[in-house]
This record gives structure tokens, sequence and C-alpha cells, in this order.
């Protein structure tokens, strides 16, 4: 049995039906039910065991082999460090990693960071030379710069609608973010044959995705 960690919301929509097309075996009650874990077998008689978990634990769940393969934001992936293998980049839920704020704190020096990804931000501001505060928040992290908490904010940003009906501009974009499949490193090799098949067939159907007008 082959357990796959899912990132839910964003991620997993964009993602599944790139699954679907690569006739990897899903719940057909997976987007309705309220359950975390999902068993199923594959007409090749493969089984899988799907975990729903929030994006930030997917790594976690997959560096310490809950899951030996786990679908994720490169966000996500790059702020937990965990030691796992990024085996494929699957081109979904894509969106940019930005810093943003208001216009006219554009030119200011910035003194305080919002962000849920205080690693990531952290590096990006040392490496411009610059020691900011930062503030880790989970929610809505636009209104804090909105309210004056911050002059910056270092977050995810699909669309630009919602910094746009706030006021807010981007300031630079310092990722360009998408789902990624990772595995854990020990069932990387004891589960290989495995591994390999979900990595070859999500390859193929990205191949198909590409050729298809």
């Amino acid at each position: 049995m082959l357990t796959v960690a899912l990132a839910k919301g964003r991620t997993a929509d964009g993602v599944l039906p790139l699954w679907r097309r690569a006739g990897l075996p899903l719940p057909d009650d997976l987007d309705d039910s309220r359950a975390l874990v999902f068993h199923v077998r594959g007409e090749d008689g493969g089984a899988f065991r799907y975990l729903l978990a929030k994006p930030a634990d997917v790594p976690t769940y997959v560096a310490f082999g809950v899951a030996d393969v786990g679908v994720v934001g490169k966000d996500v992936l790059l702020e937990s460090d965990r030691e796992v293998y990024e085996l494929l980049d699957l081109r979904a839920a894509r969106c940019k990693l930005c810093v943003a704020g208001r216009p006219e704190e554009r030119s200011r020096r910035p003194r305080r960071v919002a962000t849920k990804y205080p690693r990531l931000a952290d590096q990006y501001f040392r490496s411009l030379g610059q020691a900011v505060e930062i503030v880790v928040l989970s929610g809505s992290i636009e209104l804090a710069a909105v309210i004056g908490l911050a002059d910056r904010v270092f977050d995810l940003v699909q669309t630009g609608a919602t910094l746009a009906a706030n006021g807010l501009v981007v300031y630079d974009e310092v990722l360009d973010v998408s789902a990624r499949l990772i595995a854990n490193r020990s069932s990387y090799h004891t589960k290989r044959a495995a591994v390999l098949n979900v990595v070859d067939r999500l390859r193929e159907a990205l191949v198909e995705l590409e050729v298809t007008p």
C-alpha cells in the first residue's frame, strides 16, 4: 500500500484533475466527504491510502514516514525545510510568492513584515541586507498592511485581485510556486516500484497536457 498525503484546498483542487488524467485511483467521495483518511484500490490491484492534511503538515507527514509520498506547494516545501525527496513539478496550483505593500511605502526602508513564511521572509530580507521584524500571521496577511501593522507583506499572490481591492501593490516577485510531488527518503527505496509508477504516470499525463490543443 502506498500512502499519499494531499494538501487540502487550492493545491488539491489544482492537482486532482491531473491525478485523474494519470489514471491513478481516487476515492469517489474525496471531494464531498468530511473524512480525512481514504482507502482505494486501483484497477491493477495496487492499494492507495490518502491522507488529507493542512498544507503545512504534508512535508512533516512525509519526512516522518507517515506518508510515503505527498503533494504540496513549493512554498510550503521550502518553508518547512524537511528532509524529503522532491520528485516532480506538477505544474498545478500555480502562483507567486511576493512582497507587497501600500504604494506610498515602496521607497521606504521596511521595518516590519507580516507573513505565513517566517523562514523564507527572513532569508529574503537578509539577502537584501535589511533587518526587519517578522510578524507571523495565519489569516489574511494583506490586512496587516492595510491597517498599518506591517509595512510589507510576504505572501502568495495568484491573480492580484485581493491586493488591488485593498489598495496594495506588488513590490517584488520572489518565487514561482506550484504543486510538487515529494517522497519519504526511505519509502523511495523500499517502495521504489510503486513510487516510480506514480511519478511515471503523472509525468506522462503532463506530457499529454502539453501536446493537447
